[in-house]
């Protein structure tokens, strides 16, 4: 990791946040409220307001985190979600034409497992996923020490792949509750915590079905580590036995044995995922 000062900026549904990192330090967080109903041109005022609070003369980069896909080498952002004007936004031209320092653009959730990776949980390990699982399922991989996105930002989206009569998704992210039982997930969540046996069963399921899924990325990447991010991470005690026993029927033994599941502990990962962008473009 270099000892440059890099601003790592995290953008979402109704805030964009950022900070400046160098090494293990993080400045103090600023936030910014966008007008997530605006037009392209007020959301990208709103993203410079928060920018010009953290920019000086001591920053190399920026690193920004979007719900996007995105194309990687233009650093254009196509279609984010929650941000309906942002169609087609040439982030990356826009901020180095306004801050003249270089800027790299990625999906939030590639943010995440390089955040995991250099700053949390992933640290140490050449390969490994990064899996967030809240509202929906996201995903980021790290090859031989590199995030591998895919040709078009499209790699690791293990959310999107068919699945039973739906998608993963569907099953395994925090929305497993309504989708299949019209329940509230964090009343589930409540009641698992006073031992509920309704609720417990619920998550048990959820957890054969990420199981499932986590047999699903053996079977593609095989990687050292999986890093559980968002916010059913939380309730990993309740499903981690029937996700386990899932995991244990994979063919690939060895795998199987030799993975290792870690829950994200690491604070403000998207903003450091976003400045470890620059980390991951000089390697």
């Amino acid at each position: 990791m270099n000892k440059e000062t890099v601003i790592g900026i995290d953008l979402g549904a109704t805030n964009v946040r950022g900070a400046c990192v160098n090494e293990d330090n993080i400045s103090e967080i600023k936030s910014q409220r966008i007008r997530s109903n605006g037009t392209e041109q007020e959301v990208l005022e709103d993203v410079f307001a928060l920018t010009d609070k953290l920019i000086d003369n001591k920053i190399t980069a920026i690193g920004i985190g979007v719900p996007s896909v995105v194309d990687i080498e233009e650093g254009i952002v196509y279609d984010a979600v929650w941000i309906p004007s942002w169609k087609e936004v040439h982030l990356k031209k826009k901020m180095e034409e306004h801050y003249h320092i270089p800027v790299f653009v990625n999906n939030d959730a590639n943010c995440f497992a390089l955040g995991e990776h250099y700053f949390g949980k992933g640290r140490g390990y050449d390969s490994m996923v990064g899996l967030t699982l809240g509202t929906g399922v996201g995903g980021g991989v790290i090859i031989n020490n590199k995030l591998y996105s895919g040709r078009n930002c499209g790699a690791g989206e293990f959310g999107c792949v068919d699945y039973l009569d739906n998608v993963y998704e569907h099953y395994c992210s925090g929305s497993f509750f309504k989708n299949v039982y019209g329940l509230d997930g964090q009343e589930v969540f409540e009641k698992a915590k006073q031992n509920d046996p309704a609720s417990l069963k619920l998550y048990e399921e959820l957890g054969t079905h990420l199981g499932n899924a986590v047999k699903m990325i053996i079977y593609t990447y095989d990687p050292e580590l999986i890093v559980l991010g968002g916010s059913v991470r939380f309730a990993y005690k309740y499903f981690q036995k029937t996700m386990w026993e899932r995991i244990r029927t994979c063919l690939f033994s060895k795998s199987a044995e030799r993975l290792k599941i870690e829950v994200s502990e690491l604070e403000n990962s998207g903003i450091l995922g976003a400045a470890a962008l620059y980390y991951d473009a000089i390697q």
